[in-house]
């Protein structure tokens, strides 16, 4: 757990300094390889949500109350979904694709009502009766 905290903090790290670098004109560089940082760690993600619900699937759990498999998919879709953002913002950047800002902007504001929808499944759980 330690390691994956520590990884996040220096991909957004190395991912906000070459930003800056990038906004502030002092490099040149495309952007897709700035981005670069949020897709390594993205990969990482996926990698591992794909390994423990294959591990889930064949009936290897070695933990009781681990997450259940419909939340790790919607944990995987989020990172997808997130994925697919940055790839269509970075295309819009580089002046690659010419898509409405909505349109960039839509697997994101899915992510973010999933959310919502997770957050309040949290906070008010079902009624078992």
């Amino acid at each position: 757990l330690h390691v994956v905290v520590l990884l996040t903090w220096v991909f957004a790290l190395v991912f906000l300094i070459t930003l800056v670098l990038k906004l502030d004109g002092k490099v040149q560089w495309n952007w897709f390889l700035i981005f670069l940082p949020v897709w390594v760690f993205d990969g990482i993600l996926v990698l591992m949500l794909a390994v423990k619900m294959a591990g889930r699937c064949n009936g290897y759990d070695p933990r009781d109350g681990s997450p259940d498999l419909r939340l790790r998919a919607w944990y995987l879709a989020a990172v997808l979904l997130k994925l697919a953002f940055c790839l269509t913002l970075c295309a819009k950047l580089e002046k690659l694709a010419d898509v409405k800002l909505c349109f960039v902007c839509l697997p994101l504001w899915t992510v973010l009502l999933g959310a919502l929808v997770e957050l309040g499944l949290n906070i008010f759980p079902q009624r078992r009766e």
